[in-house]
C-alpha cells in the first residue's frame, strides 16, 4: 500500500508539534519559569528563549510574571496614639526577585502561576496591615490630619512602614522585594468625626489668637516707630524755623535801622508793600481813600492844578 506523500509531511510535521510541545518551553522576557520535577523545584532558572525539559509529567513549567505586581490592602480603622482613630488604606508595589525562593513558598497543588501570585499577596497583606497599625500607633493624630501643613508627616509614615515591610519580607526569605508603599486613602470613622472637628476647630482659633497677637504687636511697634519719627521730624522743622525766624529778624534790624534815619520814606514803603499784595490780583475795591495804604491813591487836585499851572 503506497502512501500518500503529503500525508506522510503532514504526519512529521504533526510528530514535531508535539514533540516541541513535549520537550521544549519558551521563557519570556517579562517572566521567570520555574522547572519542577515530579513537583519539586529543579535546575537553573534559565535566560529569555526557546528550551528543552521532560516531557510532563515528570517536569513542568511554572512561568512567574517578573514585572512590578501592586495591590491596595483593606480600608480598615487604624489607631494613633494619642487615642484616636483613622481609616487608613495603602497600597504596595512589588517584585518576585528570587523565583528559587519564591515558588515553593507560595505555590500550591495546582501549581497555577495567578493562584500563586494571589497567594503571596495575602500574606504580604498581613505583613502590610501589621506594620502599618504599628507605625500609626506610635504617631499623634496631628501628623495625619492638621490645619497646619508644617505638621503632616505623611512622608515620615511612607517611609517607616515601607522599611518595616522590607525588614519582615528580607527575615521570612520569601524570594520579593517591596518596591514601593504609600498611604492612598485617609478617612475618620463616624464615631470619631465630630471630636476632630471640634479639635480642628480649636487648633484653627489657637492660631487666629496666635497671628492676632503678632499683628497687635506689630502694630505696636510701628505706631512707636511712627511716633519717634514724627517727633524728630517735628523738633527739626521747629527747629529750622526757628533759625530762620531769627535770620529774618536780624535782617528786619538792619531795615529798622535804616527806616529810623528817615521815618516818612519807611512809612512810605511800607504802604506801597501792602498796596502792592492788595492789587496784585485784579480787584475792585470801594474804600475810604483816607484810609491807610489807600490814601496813596487819593489826587490833590488844586496840588494837580497848580503843577500843571506852574508846567504853562
Amino acid at each position: 500500500m503506497k502512501r500518500n506523500p503529503l500525508t506522510i509531511l503532514i504526519g512529521a510535521v504533526l510528530l514535531v508539534i508535539f514533540a516541541s510541545l513535549l520537550f521544549c518551553y519558551q521563557v519570556r522576557q517579562s517572566e521567570f519559569v520555574v522547572v519542577t520535577t515530579f513537583g519539586k523545584p529543579t535546575g537553573e532558572l534559565l535566560p529569555p528563549g526557546l528550551h528543552v525539559k521532560l516531557p510532563w509529567p515528570i517536569q513542568k513549567t511554572h512561568p512567574l510574571d517578573r514585572r512590578i505586581q501592586n495591590f491596595d490592602e483593606k480600608f480598615e480603622e487604624t489607631p494613633t496614639s494619642d487615642g484616636f482613630y483613622l481609616m487608613v488604606m495603602t497600597y504596595v508595589g512589588w517584585r518576585i526577585n528570587d523565583p528559587a525562593a519564591f515558588f515553593p513558598k507560595f505555590a500550591r497543588d495546582s501549581g497555577d502561576s495567578e493562584a500563586t501570585i494571589h497567594e503571596a499577596e495575602k500574606t504580604l497583606e498581613a505583613l502590610v496591615r501589621s506594620a502599618k497599625k504599628e507605625i500609626v500607633g506610635t504617631h499623634p493624630f496631628s501628623d495625619f490630619i492638621s490645619t497646619d501643613e508644617t505638621k503632616l508627616k505623611f512622608g515620615e509614615i511612607e517611609a517607616e512602614i515601607l522599611k518595616k515591610v522590607q525588614e519582615r519580607v528580607a527575615a521570612n526569605s520569601y524570594g520579593l522585594e517591596i518596591k514601593f508603599l504609600g498611604i492612598k486613602k485617609l478617612g475618620l470613622p463616624e464615631s470619631v468625626t465630630q471630636n476632630v472637628f471640634d479639635r480642628m476647630q480649636s487648633e484653627r482659633q489657637v492660631l487666629v489668637s496666635k497671628i492676632q497677637f503678632e499683628g497687635e504687636e506689630q502694630a505696636i511697634k510701628i505706631k512707636s516707630a511712627a511716633d519717634r519719627e514724627s517727633a524728630k521730624l517735628l523738633a527739626d522743622a521747629e527747629g529750622e524755623a526757628t533759625r530762620i525766624r531769627g535770620q529774618g529778624e536780624a535782617e528786619a534790624a538792619k531795615s529798622f535801622a535804616v527806616f529810623q534815619q528817615s521815618p516818612e520814606l519807611a512809612n512810605l514803603i511800607l504802604k506801597l508793600n501792602a498796596l502792592e499784595l492788595t492789587l496784585k490780583d485784579k480787584s475792585t475795591l470801594i474804600l475810604d481813600q483816607s484810609t491807610p495804604p489807600f490814601d496813596l491813591l487819593r489826587v490833590d487836585q488844586q496840588g494837580a492844578r497848580s503843577h500843571s499851572g506852574e508846567k504853562k
